[in-house]
């Protein structure tokens, strides 16, 4: 088998390529105006305005744009060195490992009943867990803060004898699965309806009917993949690499919860209310998220009964335990300056637009998708893409006969299935750090269900042209 390379080569190969692109595209920009989106002033694109530039060839710039991207990404680093040193802390109690083996123990008397024996008590757990998050990706966008809830599905997926890739499904993909098929979420639907100029949230009735059918495509990969791995354990991709998990509880199989560790669930059970709550009720980000896991990590300590001392030495050493991951997105990050400082990915863009004015309005459809797609494999920001590509999208939907409203779908979905293979996703790669799981790894899992996705997004879109559907 070839050797798949370290994380940090794969990342700085596309850092030289994004350099090599500055030599060979043209230089060029649009001029940008301040325009209101929902109550928020952002920064867009005039259709109009694009001109060639002075040719701006990146060379040792590649090595200033690690910095660049280290400074970009300092809340996503610093937030996974936060939740990392949080969660090291609360791991050191094994309230969570013991916690898990408990659920599990409780929920297979379940088997007795005949039902809930024909579909599985595994089944069930996968596919509720899937549709809950699911569900968080498309009501309030949830990306980052499923770097947290790592630590707890990989322990469930390897109890129920299953792998570490179905831990990471079970919240990461799930999330971002509804991210993409979203109906409500404001920082990508909120965004590009606003720029261009549609009613906020329309076309919910359609929007709800596509996460339904991407959401049980997720979850019957992820249970087809699940008993494949619990038939054949030597499948996995990652069987090896999970022996730290499965050392990590061994023996807990037969703990019960002692009354402290009983209280640090509830603790953590109360922090994830908090976030929940958080995020809906009062905008929280990552700045308020980093804060509440740190403040359950220093009380699980207390409550742990660890001393001051001992609770800042665990924190350093999930710290540590988790630099590489963290430092992999700031060096991810310096791809998209690269491409910036370049001048390349507005002549792009503009090239595009200008090839759709010729061709049909199914394949504009199509080179529409393709790019967003292919674009958020280096700009993996929904609203930066949507203040760049939607207010020149939507004049050409109009020019072309297709909906703005069609538009914005190509946006959606080209904005959120490959934000879980591309390794500019500073959340990809802070949930890949978490698990354990070489990004190179990943993406030969995974590549294959995502273009799967993409093809069936597309298959989506098409109804949107022929159809007379509400909001489009």
């Amino acid at each position: 088998m070839k050797r798949i390379p370290h994380t940090f080569t794969i990342v700085f190969a596309l850092i030289v390529f994004a350099a090599m692109l500055t030599w060979v595209v043209p230089a060029g920009e649009f001029l940008r105006q301040s325009v209101d989106v929902g109550g928020t002033v952002r920064e867009v694109v005039d259709g109009n305005s694009f001109h060639y530039t002075e040719r701006s060839p990146q060379t040792w710039q590649i090595f200033s744009a690690l910095f660049n991207g280290f400074v970009d990404k300092a809340d996503i680093i610093v937030f996974i060195l936060m939740v990392g040193g949080a969660f090291w802390i609360l791991n050191n109690s094994r309230a969570i490992d013991v916690g898990v083996m408990a659920f599990l123990r409780s929920v297979k008397r379940l088997s007795r009943f005949r039902l809930i024996r024909w579909l599985g008590v595994e089944n069930i757990i996968i596919t509720l867990v899937m549709i809950m998050f699911s569900l968080f990706g498309a009501v309030f966008g949830m990306s980052e803060e499923t770097i947290a809830f790592v630590v707890v599905f990989i322990p469930l997926a390897i109890q129920m004898g299953f792998d570490s890739i179905v831990g990471v499904c079970m919240c990461y993909m799930a999330a971002h699965i509804g991210f993409a098929g979203a109906m409500l979420n404001p920082f990508t639907i909120g965004i590009a309806q606003g720029i261009a100029g549609l009613p906020l949230f329309s076309g919910l009735e359609y929007r709800l009917f596509c996460w339904a059918v991407l959401t049980v495509i997720g979850i019957a990969f992820v249970l087809w993949y699940a008993h494949r791995v619990k038939a054949k354990p030597g499948s996995s991709p990652v069987h090896a690499l999970d022996d730290y998990w499965r050392n990590r509880m061994e023996g807990d199989g037969e703990s019960r919860l002692s009354v402290r560790q009983g209280f640090i669930l509830v603790l953590f059970f109360a922090t994830i209310v908090a976030l929940v709550v958080g995020v809906l009720k009062f905008d929280w980000y990552i700045s308020e998220i980093s804060a509440l896991f740190l403040a359950m990590g220093i009380l699980a300590g207390i409550i742990d009964r660890q001393g001051a001392d001992d609770i800042a030495k665990l924190f350093l050493a999930g710290c540590k335990d988790i630099l590489s991951a963290a430092l992999v997105v700031g060096l991810a990050s310096g791809i998209i300056f690269i491409l910036k400082d370049g001048r390349v990915i507005d002549t792009i863009l503009y090239g595009l637009t200008r090839s759709l004015a010729r061709v049909g309005e199914v394949t504009s459809l199509g080179v529409m998708y393709l790019f967003q797609t292919l674009l958020n494999i280096v700009m993996p920001s929904g609203s930066a893409k949507a203040a760049l590509t939607m207010p020149i999208m939507a004049q050409f939907a109009d020019l072309i006969g297709v909906s703005r409203q069609t538009t914005v779908l190509a946006f959606q979905f080209g904005d959120g299935f490959t934000n879980m293979l591309t390794p500019t996703s500073g959340v990809l790669i802070g949930v890949l750090g978490m698990a354990r799981i070489p990004y190179g790894t990943w993406l030969r899992w995974v590549w294959k269900f995502i273009l799967a996705l993409i093809v069936f997004g597309f298959i989506l879109m098409l109804p949107t042209l022929w159809l007379d559907l509400p909001g489009f």
